[in-house]
């Protein structure tokens, strides 16, 4: 299926997103469609796919003008788009989100769905479990999960959408290989958003690039990445080894911590961190980078003084309604329950699980920083950053400014509006966000999303916590974030950060903590490793 792009433009008030781009993707082929955050992939993709309509030009299917209003009506046509953030239904299974993603298909009995499901698993090589709960799966896995349901639909056009951000290599081997297939044996046409060079090196024949907003060029590959950056950026890249910084007193103390992971259980981890040191996490998706860092921020489960203060608001409510109802024995009995079974019953538990079963120590400024919850230890100065951006990060449907407004820890009963949006302005000037004060949130790119949160952390933070800190972010604007993250060690910051990135991973840690298979390998040197051999350990190779 041949589709043609004609004088596609895009203007969201005085934003030009698209300007008069044309361009013909012939089927059988696999395009790269290169540019920075904000240079209008992701818009152009979403016209294509219906999610939006241009302001002016047309597209053509095989030579016929098609009226591609809808994500629906893209499907008819046979396009489907994978998106940076998954269009799935968490609480539901696999088999369900399969089922509910095939429209009008839902009359299918489970065992027919199951049926299918299950072999175009195989024929992809995925390994999908039908009866797990898509909450479960991880960013892969959930990405083979909409794959296979857009292939169930038929399409000859798959539009992906920086399909390796938070997946492991061997998860982006094994998508590669399916795509490779798809258009070379089955004769489809696959998009690629992206901006990593070896992402196109690897897998793509043709490459577009855009900037501004425009159609900048394009390259059959094997094209040099001087060759790529320079259309890109309009320039050549130098890139500078980050900064000497002398480590100061300890920030993060952890003994013996053991740690419950989706995929192992992970015991006895051991680590000591000063003010300005960089630790990255590395290795496989799923094996407890995360929950390794989110025990530490005390997000795992609730707090004894979460508790307590659930005890605290109970315990006003029942004398509050005691008052106001004279005492009733049946409100007296029913807050009675409430605070045994919601409160003291978890608590009881919480505490036999400390005294019996062991879980180690976490010591953060000198203090214990067990059972102490996240709302705690940021006032303290430890901050996480989610890699789910609308999902934990940020909040669809608020703009920029109430964004930084809602960053504010302050214990004001009002918002200072003022003060909000003057922060959100510096914010989207120290980190270039390509949006406006005012914008919503989901109205910008995946990459200017990202910049807006790391925007949002605060300047006093003693430790970061970040979960895929430059997720979606060209090449150049990861390092202009690097560099604002490293030059807060100056000010005795220290960072912990995993990425699916090996060269990240080993271009900014001073240390390297690799997960592999429930164990844990600190590496003290990684001036020394390659990404092979860094891929050799999270493999569990010795």
């Amino acid at each position: 299926m041949k589709v043609e792009l004609r004088e596609i433009t895009k203007i969201f008030g005085p934003v030009r997103a698209n300007d008069h781009i044309s361009y013909t993707f012939e089927p059988g082929c696999i395009y790269a469609i290169l540019g920075e955050n904000g240079a209008g992939k992701s818009t152009l993709m979403k016209i294509l796919s219906g999610f939006q309509q241009p302001t002016s030009g047309e597209i053509l299917i095989d030579g016929n003008p098609a009226n591609i209003d809808s994500p629906n009506r893209a499907i008819e046509y046979g396009i489907g788009m994978l998106y940076q953030d998954p269009q799935d239904f968490a609480p539901l299974t696999v088999l369900e989100n399969y089922m509910f993603g095939r429209g009008g298909s839902f009359i299918l009995s489970r065992h027919e769905a199951r049926k299918d499901l299950l072999e175009c698993c195989r024929e992809l090589g995925f390994s999908l479990n039908p009866g797990a709960n898509v909450a479960t799966l991880t960013v892969g896995e959930r990405q083979q999960l909409e794959i296979a349901r857009l292939l169930s639909l038929g399409v000859k056009v798959l539009i992906l959408d920086e399909p390796t951000t938070g997946i492991s290599a061997a998860q982006r081997e094994q998508l590669f290989n399916t795509l490779k297939e798809l258009a070379h044996n089955e004769d489809m046409t696959i998009l690629l958003v992206t901006h990593k060079f070896r992402d196109v090196e690897e897998l793509c024949d043709e490459l577009i690039v855009l900037r501004k907003g425009e159609l900048v060029g394009s390259a059959e590959m094997p094209c040099s990445t001087d060759a790529m950056v320079e259309m890109m950026f309009g320039k050549r890249l130098v890139g500078e080894p980050p900064p000497v910084v002398e480590k100061g007193d300890t920030v993060l103390t952890i003994k013996d911590l053991d740690v419950d992971a989706r995929l192992f259980s992970i015991d006895d981890i051991d680590l000591k961190l000063n003010e300005g040191e960089v630790v990255g996490l590395a290795g496989l998706d799923g094996s407890g980078q995360v929950d390794f860092m989110r025990a530490i921020a005390g997000l795992n489960r609730p707090s004894f003084y979460d508790r307590i203060f659930s005890l605290r608001t109970l315990v006003l409510l029942w004398i509050i309604f005691s008052l106001l109802l004279n005492n009733s024995p049946t409100v007296m009995w029913m807050m009675i329950g409430a605070v045994t079974v919601l409160i003291l019953v978890p608590m009881l538990y919480d505490f036999l699980v400390f005294r019996v079963v062991k879980t180690g120590s976490v010591e953060y400024l000198g203090q214990r920083a067990f059972g102490r919850g996240y709302r705690e230890l940021l006032s303290k100065g430890m901050v996480f950053l989610p890699s789910g951006r609308l999902e934990e990060g940020l909040v669809s449907g608020l703009t920029v400014t109430q964004h930084f407004a809602l960053s504010d820890r302050t214990w004001r009963p009002w918002v200072n509006w003022f003060e909000a949006q003057s922060k959100a302005r510096d914010g989207i000037a120290r980190f270039d966000v390509r949006g406006r004060p005012a914008d919503p949130i989901q109205a910008l790119s995946g990459g200017n999303q990202q910049r807006v949160a790391l925007a949002m952390l605060p300047q006093d933070g003693r430790l970061l916590l970040l979960d895929n800190p430059t997720r979606g972010l060209d090449v150049e604007s990861a390092r202009r974030i690097w560099s604002l993250l490293l030059s807060r060690r100056e000010q005795g910051t220290a960072i912990i950060f995993s990425s699916a990135d090996l060269d990240e991973i080993l271009d900014y840690s001073d240390r390297v903590l690799v997960f592999s298979s429930g164990k844990v390998t600190l590496v003290d040197d990684p001036s020394h490793l390659t990404t092979a051999r860094l891929g050799e350990l999270i493999g569990g190779k010795a």
